[in-house]
């Protein structure tokens, strides 16, 4: 490229500092410094500026600043053919990006490059530019080099069981007193406890998430953007299955710190990529748990490892208690046929390498199965189970801990209304005030009001079963009359077989043994 001696300069100086640098290089780096050494420099070399363009707080490996895009289409509309930093890393530390710059864009559009302590000036004829490319590469070496030492930090941190990652897991805050230390958001573990004891009582992770819409309870996404999304915006209010099943499998919940779930590609790419569990860094009781360990392996148990299949249709009482006895692995439960309504169990293993033929088929009659499974549970029960031990220690406790719950909600419904009611209250001085439109009022308290109703009514359940008390002798009835259908058998609850039977293995000659875990109950 050959420059006009005589051509007249309209220089843009371009400062930058990245987080990193500010961290840890001199005070020499410092936006104010950069400004002051760059005038100093087009005061005595007699240049006119055009501009000061500054990026504050971006890398260097990314050529994507606000700034620096502004400094390009100045140059691209004619405004500034001349560049002047402070030294080459300045430009940037990806060593392709800037000397794609210095090779080839600012020549394409007859800029002038100056690297002011590097002693980089394209116009000359100079040494200090042949080594230019050089000096790129170290800069991005040097770019390289900071990024293992902030992740080598950061992973020492994590081993030490600090809390370094961004947002806290659902049920838990940032310590006020300790940034990398937990502790319980009670509000949101009312939450986390109540999915897990759905979970006990049954219910699938698509059940679990359906009712929590039904009854409008705050999703995570809505306690993390509450406070900076709009007063009208109630698109974060619908649970799914795969935020129940997180929620389920989180060792969080028990104390354990479970960091490094994700990566950037590298120092260069912005992109996040999911590490395999094997690489997590999992530090053990480092805080509070809102889990106990047995309930949270309990739960483990009853969660299908099917994931990537469709929501059952039906949901079978010994579901995931079925195995097979040949080849150890679980027996599923067929669709039910429309011709006979009837469904039978297959091996998993079988299904899956029919071709292969590792197993054979395992197939029984689900109902006739189950009923068989039941008559040979009532047995066991009536020959082993201590009766007055149900009523006092479990019966009893249960309908105690239901009204314990069911309060804690109360309280967390009362704060949802109050706030439902203070939004309807905003929207309507905004319609007053014509903030909003009359439409945008109209659409906006129909759904405030619906979400009121489901929260009101539920509300009103509660209090009514919680003041709804009974006398000693109606609780003692009732105790009885729950005893007397526990050993019965007849249309027991899936939380009550699971508690009751560890797993039920099927051989191919239909033998049947049923391995029990009820010792608790003698």
């Amino acid at each position: 490229m050959i420059y006009n001696v005589n051509q007249i300069y309209s220089a843009g100086l371009y400062i930058r500092l990245s987080r990193e640098d500010d961290d840890k290089i001199l005070e020499s780096e410092s936006i104010t410094n950069q400004k002051r050494l760059l005038l100093q420099y087009v005061k005595e070399n007699h240049l006119t500026v055009y501009d000061i363009y500054v990026d504050d707080g971006y890398s260097g490996t990314n050529f994507d600043r606000p700034d620096f895009n502004r400094l390009l289409s100045d140059i691209e509309l004619g405004k500034v053919n001349m560049v002047i930093t402070k030294d080459m890393s300045r430009l940037g530390r990806d060593y392709i990006g800037t000397g794609n710059l210095i090779e080839k864009y600012f020549p394409e559009h007859n800029v002038r490059y100056i690297a002011v302590t590097d002693n980089i000036d394209t116009f000359l004829d100079s040494s200090n530019n042949d080594i230019a490319p050089f000096k790129a590469i170290m800069n991005d070496m040097y770019a390289k080099d900071i990024s293992k030492k902030i992740k080598s930090s950061l992973r020492a941190k994590q081993k030490e069981g600090k809390w370094v990652s961004g947002r806290c897991p659902f049920g838990y805050m940032q310590d006020p007193s300790d940034k990398n230390h937990l502790v319980i958001n009670e509000e949101q573990a009312f939450v986390v406890k109540r999915i897990y004891h759905m979970c006990l009582d049954g219910l699938s992770c698509f059940k679990i998430a359906k009712q929590l819409t039904n009854e409008g309870v705050k999703t995570p996404a809505q306690y993390y953007n509450f406070e900076w999304k709009s007063h009208y915006n109630l698109n974060y209010g619908i649970w799914n299955s795969k935020t129940i099943r997180d929620i389920l499998t989180n060792q969080m919940y028990i104390g354990n710190l479970v960091q490094n779930k994700r990566n950037k590609v590298n120092y260069k790419v912005k992109k996040i990529v999911t590490n395999n569990p094997e690489n997590y860094i999992v530090v053990e009781n480092t805080h509070e748990p809102i889990i106990d360990k047995d309930t949270f392996y309990e739960v483990q148990k009853r969660i299908p490892k099917n994931v990537g299949r469709n929501e059952k249709k039906e949901n079978h009482l010994l579901d995931g208690i079925l195995y097979c006895g040949d080849c150890g692995h679980r027996i599923g439960v067929t669709s039910r046929r429309k011709k006979d309504n009837r469904c039978y169990t297959i091996c998993n293993y079988y299904r899956t390498y029919m071709k292969q033929k590792v197993c054979t088929t395992h197939s029984n009659n689900y109902d006739e199965l189950e009923k068989v499974i039941l008559s040979s549970l009532t047995n066991v029960c009536l020959n082993y189970i201590n009766e007055d031990k149900i009523k006092n220690n479990v019966l009893n406790n249960l309908i105690e801990d239901n009204k314990i719950n069911n309060k804690k909600e109360l309280e967390i419904l009362t704060n949802d209304i109050k706030q439902i009611n203070d939004n309807l209250d905003i929207i309507y001085i905004d319609k007053l005030n014509k903030k909003i439109t009359e439409e945008q009022f109209g659409r906006v308290k129909v759904k405030l009001e619906r979400e009121l109703h489901i929260k009101q009514k539920r509300y009103d359940d509660l209090n009514n079963d919680i003041n709804n008390t009974v006398n000693e002798e109606s609780k003692n009835k009732m105790i009885h009359e729950y005893t007397k259908k526990f050993l019965s058998m007849k249309k027991p609850s899936r939380e009550l077989i699971i508690n009751l039977i560890d797993k039920i293995e099927i051989f191919e000659d239909k033998t049947i043994n049923i391995k029990v875990c009820f010792n608790n109950f003698h």
